[in-house]
């Protein structure tokens, strides 16, 4: 009696999943004893006992059939050991769609590909048998409208066979409503398609090994059966039969699927065109693109897509690719012939030229496209000097300048506008009609500095980005290139010097072609000369010039450029100051010259025309035009430090103040006919009570003589001493020098009109004693006691008067200095006449006496030592009185004497109020 067996336990299963129809194998324990043995098998509920092979006690192969549920077990039923357990459990998935192109292992129910087709007379294109359901989950379709996703995606579709498909658009149409999970099993669904996709013919293959060994074993199973019947070549055998129904069956499938694969391999091999036409779209489309791109200006664009192009399909052996490719290449190559001659071309902003010269680099241009440009500006440069020169010079030769007002003319209106006024400072005129065009060359500097500064700057700069490399790349990336780029940079900086040398030197040799020639050699002044130089540039101008040029040295200094290559024009600035100063002073001579026609002859109560004050704020004037020039910016050295230029300074200004004595002394000249009469006046303002002697003014040309006295003592006490301060303030350390030789000048001139006055005015009354001492044949030696003081001595003395008003009508400071000097002449012929005396008798001695005391009584004001000399020498020539008588008749002719000339003699007493001055 046999023992009861165990109940089969299932341990295994392979695989664990998979869809109806899986050939599964199945390992346990107890699985029975033979094939009769297993009575029951079923896996996820469904009974798969007629596909079951029992194979061992552990281990049965079947096929899983179609279940309702996902998931289950596998339980195995023996007769010997009654219903099973399980351990594992088996995952059904459910069956993909096949279709009816698709290969398959196993037969496929057409049935509901029947169904889809709703339309039995139209064709099925092959595009339309793709799965209905690519995400292999259920449809939830929301009530979105058709229109609002239209709007939502313009010009994209939700039809996921269009090129045009949007993924975001087919899940809002046929899932919106779909949970999240549901979307990660459709994400795993694609991927399984996708894999299933890339393996391809293996995967089918892999797929169904199990059914090629079947029927391959069924093949061999008949073979045996047949060689051992015998029959497999007799004619009309089973076999032969069998043959020719497969050969038939085999022609009806071609003969009907013929059109549907012919037109899908048409389909494949269009798709697979549009797939590369896709995919490749951008290397076609980059030739028309390129165009298109460069049309626009969007540079930028062009070379991101070369690049990428040429990193995809640079290398490619396409044919068809390496054709599109040299189509791009092409362009490219135009492009960079385009972008060299923008790059060349002026005038050009930095900015532009940075753009073009990065362009390049990125495009890989040949040779060293920075540099080209940099040679292109400096020619360009050169030559916007050059053309600007020569237009001046073209304009000058057309007549096409305005002309500058003459400039006595100017100067007249200033003195007309602005009246002078001693110890006042020059102001200019505020009469804004006065206005004269600037003088060519004036207008040429300026030009040209606007031009050098408009542009050098930039050239600089270009130059400071070509040797920091940040002009091949804004974000400063050090790639191979761009170092090699900055050492080129580096081993050209010798010639971009000379470049800058080129300009500077270039913008100095015009500037000195136009202002001074002189510092030229013959064949520089046949290149940057050919200007009008017969009318020099005043100085005013030249301080305008000078500004300018140092405005652009200023501006050229800030861009770092190193000293040394601006020594040039630090060396113009200093000759331009040079000129300045030596033209300034040549012209203020000039003006002085003509200060002699502006001579009025109106004496203040101080004895002074307004002469030495023109003369003086003409200096100031002079003094405060060099201001500016004179004046040392960082750089530049005190000219006046230098020996040739002070000396030559200092025999200038020493030639202006003897042009101004010399005016002087042309004035004293002149004959009344050379005199303005409607100027000829005083100072009505004065204190004096002489108010008559204008009316004999106009006839005495010795007054004239008072009044340039008067005008050089004025120079030599005042006006020249306030020059040699303001001199010496702006810096001529001459200054003492010129003032001394100037004041020796001075006083020649004051003592040659000095002793001309003294010699019209003393003769007259010198030649008259002699004749009145010996009027009426009077003799010393038989004579009548005196009676009085005799008319020649009360002549003289009424002459002496009459000198003493002119000159104190003109310059009371001149009175005692003219009357001082007439006495000493009187005193001295005096003095003469009595020692010329044989002898006195008594009454002729005391007559005598009583004379040269009156006399001396009269003018002891102005009496100096010479004068009491000759007066003592006089008395001492007489004999000496005895009596006291006489004495007393002596003190009472003089006491007559003063009584009755009492008036006349008022004169000679000090005055008794002070002038008033202004």
């Amino acid at each position: 009696m046999s023992r009861a067996r165990l109940p089969p336990l299932v341990t295994g299963i392979s695989p664990n999943e998979g869809a109806p129809w899986t050939k599964v194998t199945i390992r346990g324990e107890n699985l029975g004893t033979g094939p009769n043995d297993l009575i029951g098998l079923s896996i996820c509920g469904h009974n798969c006992l007629l596909t079951a092979e029992w194979m061992s006690a552990s281990k049965i192969v079947c096929r899983v059939g179609p279940a309702k549920d996902d998931k289950g077990e596998i339980i195995v039923t023996t007769k010997s050991g009654g219903l099973g357990t399980s351990t594992v459990s088996f995952k059904l998935l459910k069956p993909e769609r096949i279709g009816i192109l698709d290969q398959s292992a196993v037969w496929v129910d057409e049935l509901n590909y029947y169904d889809m087709r709703t339309d039995r007379n139209k064709g099925i294109s092959p595009l339309s048998l793709r799965p209905a359901n690519p995400l292999g989950i259920d449809f939830d379709k929301g009530k979105v409208p058709l229109k609002d996703l239209e709007n939502m995606f313009p010009g994209m579709s939700g039809d996921f066979t269009s090129e045009n498909f949007s993924a975001t658009w087919y899940l809002i149409e046929n899932h919106s409503s779909t949970g999240f999970e549901q979307l990660r099993v459709a994400v795993g669904n694609l991927k399984k398609q996708a894999s299933k996709k890339n393996e391809g013919s293996l995967a089918y293959v892999k797929g169904g090994l199990s059914t090629f060994f079947e029927a391959q074993d069924a093949l061999a199973s008949i073979h045996q059966k047949l060689e051992s019947d015998g029959t497999e070549k007799v004619e009309g055998s089973m076999t032969q039969r069998l043959e020719n129904v497969l050969n038939r069956a085999s022609e009806t499938a071609d003969t009907l699927f013929q059109e549907v694969l012919g037109r899908k391999d048409k389909a494949d091999s269009t798709r697979n065109a549009l797939n590369v036409l896709q995919r490749f779209k951008f290397l076609f489309n980059l030739p028309l693109n390129i165009e298109r791109n460069i049309q626009k200006g969007d540079y930028d664009v062009v070379i991101n897509d070369y690049e990428k192009a040429k990193s995809l399909f640079g290398n490619t052996e396409v044919p068809v690719f390496k054709k599109v490719y040299s189509e791009v290449e092409t362009r490219i190559e135009a492009l960079r012939k385009l972008l060299m001659d923008k790059l060349l071309e002026t005038p050009s902003t930095l900015h532009d030229q940075k753009r073009y010269i990065r362009y390049l680099s990125d495009l890989h241009a040949p040779g060293d496209p920075a540099w080209q440009c940099i040679i292109a500006q400096h020619k360009w440069i050169l030559q916007l000097m050059q053309n600007c020169k020569e237009d001046f010079i073209k304009e000058q030769k057309v007549g096409g300048v305005g002309l500058e007002l003459d400039r006595s003319l100017a100067l007249n209106k200033i003195s007309l506008s602005a009246p002078v006024k001693r110890g006042g400072s020059f102001q200019k005129p505020k009469d804004d009609s006065w206005h004269y065009k600037s003088p060519q060359q004036v207008r040429f500097v300026e030009k040209l500095s606007d031009v050098v500064i408009s542009q050098l700057p930039n050239f600089w700069k270009l130059w400071i980005s070509y040797v920091n490399g940040s002009l091949f790349s804004e974000t400063g990336e050090k790639s191979g290139q761009v170092e090699k780029l900055k050492k080129n940079a580096r081993q050209r900086q010798n010639d971009f010097k000379g470049m800058i040398e080129e300009v500077t030197r270039r913008l100095v040799q015009l500037v000195r072609g136009a202002l001074l020639p002189s510092s030229l050699t013959e064949l520089q002044l046949r290149q940057y000369g050919g200007w009008d130089t017969k009318t020099p540039l005043s100085g005013c101008w030249l301080t305008q010039v000078i500004h300018t040029v140092r405005l652009s040295h200023e501006a050229l200094s800030g861009l770092e450029i190193p000293n040394d290559l601006l020594q040039v024009i630090q060396d113009l600035l200093q000759d331009l100051r040079v000129h300045c100063l030596l033209t300034t002073l040549q012209h203020t001579e000039e003006d002085v010259k003509r200060l002699a026609k502006k001579e009025d002859w109106v004496v203040d109560n101080e004895g002074i025309t307004s002469l030495p004050a023109q003369f003086e704020q003409c200096m100031v004037q002079m003094l405060q035009s060099l201001k500016e020039p004179m004046e040392c910016k960082p750089g530049e050295i005190n000219i006046l430090n230098l020996d040739v230029v002070q000396d030559k300074a200092c025999e200038q200004c020493v030639s202006i103040m003897k042009v101004f004595i010399k005016c002087l002394e042309q004035l004293s000249i002149k004959t009344d006919g050379d005199i303005d009469a409607s100027h000829l006046s005083v100072d009505l303002a004065s204190p004096d009570l002489f108010g008559s002697i204008k009316e004999d003014f106009n006839s005495k040309p010795e007054q004239r003589l008072l009044i340039i006295l008067s005008n050089c003592q004025y120079l030599e006490r005042h006006t020249f001493l306030n020059l040699a301060e303001h001199l010496e303030k702006n810096g001529f350390t001459t200054a003492e020098k010129i003032i001394r030789v100037s004041i020796e000048a001075l006083r020649q001139l004051d003592e040659y009109l000095f002793e001309t006055y003294i010699e019209k005015k003393s003769d007259p009354i010198v030649g008259s004693l002699e004749p009145g001492i010996y009027a009426g044949y009077f003799d010393w030696k038989d004579c009548l006691l005196p009676t009085g003081v005799r008319s020649y001595l009360k002549e003289a003395l009424v002459s002496i008067i009459s000198v003493h008003a002119e000159v104190f009508t003109i310059s009371k400071e001149l009175v005692t200095r003219v009357l001082s000097k007439i006495i000493e002449a009187v005193a001295e012929e005096m003095s003469r006449l009595m020692q010329c005396v044989s002898s006195f008798s008594k009454n002729g001695a005391l007559q005598a006496r009583l004379e040269i005391s009156a006399l001396l009584d009269a003018i002891d004001l102005y009496l100096t030592s010479e004068s009491r000399s000759s007066f003592k020498q006089a008395l001492e020539a007489l004999p000496q009185l005895q009596s006291g008588a006489d004495k007393k008749l002596l003190e009472e002719l003089l006491n007559k004497f003063k009584s009755s000339m009492k008036l006349q003699l008022n004169c000679f007493k000090p005055a008794s109020f002070q002038p008033v001055k202004r």
